[in-house]
């Protein structure tokens, strides 16, 4: 009997001194991470990496450029500056494609804006002859001029697969596993950063009602961005949406009859249905 007296003595102070541990040391808040699924593969960004896909992408999408164009720039960035746009580099090079002054590509601080490289990074693929055909090593090298030409083969497959997700033709496929968000953003970030990327697309803006507790949210009519496929064009502005969730503060993305959000991170059924072309965007607070 003495030694069950024992045995319940030692089990409640393990007890505590777990949950003490547990009040002085808690446990570390899950890593955030974006996903692409392609082919039963998933493939990992950092949401700052997404960020960055999501611009090259968009930018690609707004030239009117083939979803190959895309997976040639995305492989190259990643390449070059794994995807983040860093203020240095190979001598003078720096920004997302590692672009050199010295070298005609602008000045550094044109080269440090992400959109003015991703540009002229576009502006010298599409004078590529047969581009869309080549093998990614050859395309990228025509324009960057690598010291290493055979190394951007090795990010063909996670380019592919963010490109596909990007440019819509991979529904459900990009997700981002996100902390709440800090505070209220209200819709100014979410709307600079969409014009800035995917350009003056149709929008109506739902302020917070507090009454009726339902937070701010954006109905973008996204049909600009796949002429003649609706679906595939919401699937750009959805994706798009989630990729940059972290940046400007973004909590839920609806689309079509799914909806994905920081609470339930992968894709499920929606309350209602959206229309064909329509993405709707909500924000913190």
């Amino acid at each position: 009997m003495a030694s069950l007296v024992l045995v319940g003595v030692l089990v409640a102070a393990v007890a505590g001194v777990v949950t003490l541990l547990d009040r002085t040391h808690p446990a570390a808040p899950t890593a955030e991470r974006c996903v692409a699924h392609l082919d039963g593969t998933d493939w990992r960004l950092s949401p700052d990496q997404a960020q960055n896909a999501a611009l090259v992408s968009a930018l690609a999408v707004r030239r009117g450029l083939p979803a190959r164009a895309v997976t040639i720039g995305i492989a190259t960035a990643l390449q070059e500056s794994k995807l983040v746009n860093i203020d240095y580099g190979d001598r003078d090079s720096v920004g997302l494609f590692q672009q050199r002054p010295s070298q005609g590509w602008g000045t550094v601080e044109e080269i440090m804006d992400p959109v003015y490289s991703t540009g002229r990074f576009y502006d010298g693929l599409v004078e590529v002859p047969g581009y869309g055909d080549m093998p990614i090593t050859e395309a990228a090298q025509a324009v960057q001029r690598s010291g290493f030409p055979d190394a951007y083969a090795q990010h063909e497959g996670r380019a592919r697969a963010w490109a596909s997700g990007l440019t819509g033709f991979s529904p459900a496929a990009v997700t981002c596993d996100l902390r709440p968000a800090d505070g209220a953003a209200g819709t100014d970030p979410l709307l600079g950063r969409l014009v800035r990327d995917l350009g003056e697309l149709p929008v109506a803006v739902r302020p917070a009602d507090a009454a009726q507790a339902t937070p701010h949210a954006v109905d973008v009519t996204a049909d600009a961005l796949a002429p003649g496929d609706p679906p595939r064009a919401a699937w750009v502005a959805a994706h798009w949406a989630v990729a940059v969730a972290a940046e400007v503060a973004v909590d839920e993305v609806a689309v079509a009859d799914l909806v994905w959000s920081r609470g339930a991170p992968t894709w499920g059924p929606a309350e209602a249905p959206l229309p064909a072309g329509q993405v709707r965007i909500v924000v913190a607070g």
